[in-house]
């Protein structure tokens, strides 16, 4: 299946006092069909996203769990990934976010990109997991390079299935590469960390920047 998408709407921004530009919106979709939009209100600003309850059932209707329980609330984007601290030399580019706690509230269903006709480009969201049937969205992810090695058939994990996109960043997209640039945890400094969190070691924020709230628009 195509992945069919406009880059008309792809605005920047500069970023704040950086001299840097940033895209402020993913872009479009063109074949996304039903959407329902999201406020992720944080730290450094409002990320408004628009989720694809149409292209990507299941995962849609995890995120909106989420969403409609307030269970992003006080909680907040923790890992930074770059082409420079890729750990298998990719050159992925996301920020990841969800529950601090690091638990699976839930699991979803996979839904491949093959299938959902979405790809894990600038600006769109998607799920992370371990094996196939693991993801959650106790742990989402922001797009932030055209990350085509998520994509079904591409080479990030073995099996092949990439990860699955739900939705993308409508506005607000500048403060997610905003995130990107915050200060991580160099090696060996993550030693009184959570576990789970010491695996990121330096992909790991030192501090988190918060979702104050998380609504439906």
């Amino acid at each position: 299946m195509r992945h069919l998408f406009a880059i008309g709407a792809f605005a920047l921004l500069v970023g704040c006092g950086s001299g840097e530009t940033y895209p402020t919106a993913g872009p479009e979709f063109l074949d996304a069909g039903l959407t329902v939009e999201v406020v992720l209100d944080t730290d450094l600003g409002q990320i408004h996203m628009e989720v694809f309850p149409e292209k990507a059932p299941r995962s849609s209707a995890d995120f909106l769990y989420y969403v409609d329980k307030g269970l992003y609330n006080d909680q907040g984007f923790y890992r930074v990934v770059t082409p420079d601290n890729d750990n298998q030399n990719m050159g992925m580019s996301i920020v990841q976010g969800g529950r601090l706690d690091l638990v699976d509230l839930t699991l979803v269903e996979h839904e491949s990109t093959k299938d959902t006709g979405l790809s894990n480009i600038v600006g769109s969201v998607a799920l992370a997991r371990g094996e196939v049937g693991t993801g959650s969205s106790s742990f989402f992810f922001i797009n932030l390079g055209d990350n085509k090695m998520l994509n079904h058939g591409g080479a990030r994990n073995p099996d092949g299935q990439g990860y699955a996109v739900f939705g993308r960043v409508t506005k607000g997209l500048d403060i997610a590469y905003r995130i990107q640039k915050r200060p991580l945890f160099k090696k060996g400094e993550a030693a009184d960390q959570p576990p789970a969190f010491q695996l990121m070691e330096e992909q790991l924020l030192k501090r988190p920047v918060f979702i104050k709230k998380a609504y439906r628009k």
